[in-house]
């Protein structure tokens, strides 16, 4: 799982430092101002939560595995729906897709959350959640344990 994330993170990175440099290249003549600015604001979230797609590939194998892919996989796809749909309004000046903005931002906000929830434990005390039910006081079944001889 960290390998994905990681390579997503990366390749999130790339991208953006790519579209940074067609923006201000390519872009500058033929965009409005406001549009090149919409432009670098997708360019910008997407180069931060890339650093937070790596952060989360990290966490999976200090803290809580699960969490925090599930965080890495929410700010991927605030990238998608917060950058992506930054980057159309710009280049095709749909307005209607300035709607799905936000829906990104509160993947983003809910990524980065669960990414600090994965943390709550320490590395080595993550406990799953089966462990967790055996662990319960309301268990009443005593656990089997496994006698060694010596021979």
């Amino acid at each position: 799982m960290e390998r994905r994330l990681f390579a997503a993170g990366a390749l999130s990175a790339g991208v953006a430092v790519l579209l940074g440099s067609f923006a201000a290249h390519a872009l500058k003549a033929r965009l409005s101002p406001e549009a090149l600015a919409v432009f670098e604001t997708g360019v910008r979230y997407q180069l931060a939560h890339a650093l937070g797609l790596l952060a989360a590939a990290w966490a999976t194998t200090r803290f809580d595995p699960v969490r925090a892919a599930r965080g890495g996989w929410l700010l991927l796809g605030g990238t998608v729906l917060f950058s992506g749909s930054l980057y159309l309004l710009a280049l095709t000046g749909v307005r209607w897709l300035g709607l799905i903005t936000p829906f990104g931002g509160f993947a983003f906000i809910v990524g980065w959350v669960v990414l600090a929830m994965s943390g709550r434990q320490k590395s080595g005390t993550f406990i799953s959640s089966r462990e967790r039910r055996s662990r319960s006081r309301w268990n009443t079944r005593k656990p089997t344990r496994v006698r060694y001889e010596r021979s």
